[in-house]
């Protein structure tokens, strides 16, 4: 085989997408030339074709490929795209003809993850994602390494080069994977520190471009970039809010899932999509406008099953302004949200959202009518932070009296808390939902305690207890007069 210095890749490009008959979920065009977008490639021209199994040399056929090489040629191109996953021999062989850089599908994705990664773990990852891809790539592709030649005198020291590229290589894996691990601790750690305060966390997940991040910055009011393009945020975003009805949450903006995700990918970012596996509850972000709607959902699924995650799930039909769908929540039991209809950009179904979320994470709503005692202005806070205190009055003798809308599993968990009885806040017919039911055996245990224990209380004409007569257990024998 011909050896040759691989070439450098330009923004100057031809794209080639296959339509593969014999695969069962084809790439899409139009999410291929999204792809190029974000990369910032400048498309010269496009190539498509149609195939029953890919070509085992040049993946398109000798036909095809001798069309890219002359369309190269005549625009100048600095690189060849195709919307495929090639083999390290296809990329080799087309470079040799084409006589520039080409690219598959995995590696386009990679490179605009190196483009966006801003923090220290972004980095790593993608740094090792590319690692793992370049390895397989090493052979006979570099003028540079040695080789052995045949011949009296012309025997060389072998690949000694590519020997020492693998090593190095190697040896560079496995110091990012210890880094990486440092921050998968480092992550870890926080989550435990999370769980200890009893804070919720909130993930937003979903297809690249979406809307999560646009979603995102409704929910906490700040301006983390959002752009109208694929992978446009990729380094997982933290944010602590207010929740209406459930307290401080911290709410997760991860980086876009894609069809066909590059398993370097899936496998370097999995201290990232841990930040999933440890949620209380996802939200799966979904561009209901979009064609190709269904297939971007089990995109998403695929991904969050490769990561063994089984944790509850609320989808987001977001975009609702460009379906003309009213906002509403979808239901899959009574009180158990399974969807809610959303337009995160104008602002819509946002209070939805909130009691969606409310009551898969607290419980189905009730309203509550309480009076609060004197002492009790610490619960009262409490029920402010939460939000979830819809009126307030007084009344004849000066206590407070609120409204509250809250489940009721909640409302008991919060009055144990400060040592109140439903009794001490409710009226009766409210208290006796927070009180526990007693089984049979319960109530007789307390009705024989009653009977055995019941003493008369015997009052003094001052008012206080008096003493009881003391009686004998042992009865006396009776006495005869001789």
């Amino acid at each position: 085989m011909e050896y040759f210095e691989r070439h450098e890749g330009g923004e100057r490009a031809i794209l080639v997408h296959l339509d593969i008959r014999q695969m069962q979920d084809p790439d899409d065009l139009g999410e291929f030339e999204l792809l190029a977008d974000s990369a910032g490639v400048n498309a010269l021209a496009l190539v498509t074709g149609s195939r029953q199994r890919p070509d085992a040399k040049y993946f398109v056929g000798s036909g095809k490929a001798q069309e890219i090489a002359e369309l190269v040629r005549e625009h100048d191109a600095d690189i060849v795209l195709f919307n495929h996953s090639l083999s390290p021999s296809q990329e080799r062989n087309l470079e040799a003809l084409v006589q520039c850089r080409v690219l598959d599908r995995t590696g386009l994705i990679l490179d605009i993850f190196a483009q966006r990664a801003r923090t220290y773990e972004g980095k790593l990852q993608v740094e090792l994602a590319q690692l793992n891809h370049l390895s397989t790539r090493l052979v006979r592709g570099w003028t540079h390494l040695e080789r052995q030649k045949g011949g009296i005198g012309l025997r060389g020291p072998g690949e000694t080069q590519l020997e020492t590229d693998r090593r190095l290589l190697q040896v560079r894996v496995t110091q990012l994977k210890s880094r990486i691990e440092k921050v998968r601790q480092t992550r870890a750690q926080g989550r435990a520190r999370r769980q200890k305060s009893d804070v919720p966390t909130i993930s937003l997940v979903g297809y690249t471009n979406a809307g999560k991040s646009t979603l995102f910055n409704r929910l906490v009011d700040e301006n983390i970039y959002a752009a109208d393009k694929l992978f446009a945020t990729l380094d997982p975003t933290l944010r602590r809010l207010d929740w209406q009805g459930v307290g401080r949450v911290v709410l997760v903006d991860t980086v876009g899932f894609v069809r066909h995700l590059p398993h370097e990918l899936v496998e370097s970012f999995h201290a990232t999509l841990e930040e999933t596996l440890e949620a209380d509850l996802l939200l799966h972000v979904i561009d209901s406008a979009s064609e190709d709607m269904h297939e971007q959902i089990e995109a998403v699924k695929d991904v969050l099953s490769k990561i063994d995650n089984d944790v509850p799930v609320l989808n987001i039909y977001n975009k609702i302004d460009l379906t003309n769908e009213p906002a509403h929540i979808g239901y899959a039991s009574e009180g158990q949200p399974n969807r809610v209809y959303v337009s995160s950009r104008e602002n819509l179904g946002m209070e939805q959202l909130t009691l969606a979320v409310q009551q898969l994470l607290t419980g189905t709503l009730t309203t509550f009518d309480l009076t609060l005692p004197y002492h009790a202005g610490q619960f009262k806070n409490t029920l402010y932070e939460l939000g979830v205190i819809e009126a307030e009055s007084y009344d004849d003798t000066g206590h407070e009296c609120l409204t509250i809308r809250l489940p009721s599993e909640r409302l008991q968990q919060l009055l144990g808390q400060a040592n109140l009885s439903p009794l001490d806040v409710l009226p009766l017919a409210q208290a006796t939902l927070l009180l526990p039911i007693l089984e049979p055996f319960e109530q007789k245990d307390n009705d024989e305690k009653s009977d055995t224990d019941e003493v008369e209380e015997i009052l003094t004409e001052d008012g206080y207890l008096a003493e009881e007569p003391v009686v004998d257990a042992k009865p006396k024998s009776p006495r005869f007069d001789l």
